[in-house]
Order: C-alpha cells, then structure tokens, then sequence
C-alpha cells in the first residue's frame, strides 16, 4: 500500500458526512419556519444597552391611546374581535396573531375584501404572515411606509408604540376618506390634509401675469422726508 493510498483513507475520515446522505423527505420548510418562531417566542429579557434602548421604547407607549384604539377597533368590527386585557401585555396578545387586524382593515371595504383568508392558528409562522398580509393592506389603503410598522414589532413586542401609530394612521385615513365605512367617533382621529385643487381659465391665468405680489414688496405712501444724507451726523435740536 503506498502512501497516497493510506493519506487518501486517513482524509476520508476526517471528511464529516455529506448533508446529501440525509434523505430529502427529512427536511420540512414548515418546520424549519416553526422551530425560528419558537426561537424567537422563547427570547429571554435584554440586559445592558439593549435594555437601556427598550426602555426607551416601552416610554413612548401610550396607556390612553391604547383604550381609544381598543374602542375604536371593537366598534369597527364589532363585538366578535372580543376585548384585550388591559396594558400593553394584553394589547399585544390581542393583536398578535394578526386576526384582528385582518378584521379590521377588511370593515373598511365595503366591497372586495383585501385579506381573503383570516384564521386563528397556534403555529408561529402563520400569526406573522397574517399580520403581515394586514401590513400589506394597510400600506394599499394609503398608510405611509413611515407610519408602518414591522411585524416583529408587534409579535415579538420590540415596538408596540409604533404599532399604536399605524393604526392611528389608519383611523386618520378611514375619517378622512369618509367613504361611509368608518364606524366610530370621528374625533378620535385627525384628518388628513387633502389636496384643493383649483382651475382656472386662460384669462385668469393672463391676468395673473400682470399682479405684482406681495412678497415683491411696495412702495406705496413711501417717501423719503426726514432722512438725512448719507455721511451726515444726525440732528439734535433742544427746545
């Protein structure tokens, strides 16, 4: 046996097994997703800077937003989305696995609805991609990419305050549209600025060409007595 032969042999067995001796049907997406949500459900508490910036966050959360938002929610969809503990814990749950949310953005259609499917299940996975087919929604209906916010946020906690602002948005944009779909206490939401738009004929716009603005400035009633001359000293004359 020569000594390529023998150093070839010590190397295959040094060689870990290859992933294609595993059998094909052993790996499973649904599984794979599922074992990352459980992952991400079992997070411990953040220790150091990361619980300085969490704190932080948690601060701009707002306990009375959050009984405008449940009373608004609940009168949107009625009494079947039943009603969340109260503070931020319950808040959360209520929302996480994206139902509510779905039947929230659906009340404000009156004709096709934008998330076809809506079901409760206990798998990770399925919650996020339910709050995130509502994220999806949301941003058709006219909520700005700004005012969103991130599905780990919501499912995960990390950011619960930008979760109130979406849906503050969301509200704002229903009251605005006034489209007959908000149920509700309009004054809970502000509406949005709304664009005026005006025409106007060639005339007026010929017109217009020959109206000095304000902002050029005017000279009317202006006159130059009592100023003295560049350079000259100012007088002062005692009675």
């Amino acid at each position: 046996m020569g000594f390529h032969s023998v150093t070839s042999k010590r190397f295959d067995l040094l060689q870990p097994p290859l992933l294609t001796s595993r059998p094909r049907e052993w790996w499973c997406p649904d599984i794979e997703m599922a074992a990352q949500g459980a992952g991400m459900a079992n997070k411990g508490p953040s220790y150091g800077l990361s619980r300085q910036v969490q704190d932080k966050i948690d601060k701009k959360y707002d306990p009375e937003l959050e009984q405008r938002l449940v009373e608004w929610i609940m009168a949107q969809c009625g009494s079947g989305v039943g009603k969340p503990a109260e503070g931020k814990q319950g808040f959360q749950d209520w929302l996480k696995d994206g139902c509510v949310l779905s039947e929230l953005i659906n009340s404000l259609h009156d004709g096709d609805k934008p998330v076809k499917k809506i079901q409760s299940s206990p798998m990770a996975f399925k919650q996020m991609e339910q709050v995130s087919q509502f994220l999806n929604a949301a941003e058709a209906y006219g909520v700005t990419k700004t005012d969103m916010f991130q599905t780990v946020d919501l499912w995960e906690g990390k950011d619960l305050a930008a979760v109130q602002r979406t849906l503050m948005a969301l509200g704002s944009l229903a009251v605005t549209k006034d489209d007959g779909a908000f149920r509700g206490n309009p004054d809970w939401f502000f509406k949005k600025a709304q664009e005026n738009r005006r025409d106007f004929s060639d005339d007026q716009m010929k017109s217009g060409k020959h109206v000095i603005g304000l902002q050029m400035g005017s000279n009317k009633g202006a006159s130059q007595a009592g100023m003295t001359g560049y350079g000259r000293p100012r007088q002062i004359i005692n009675n």
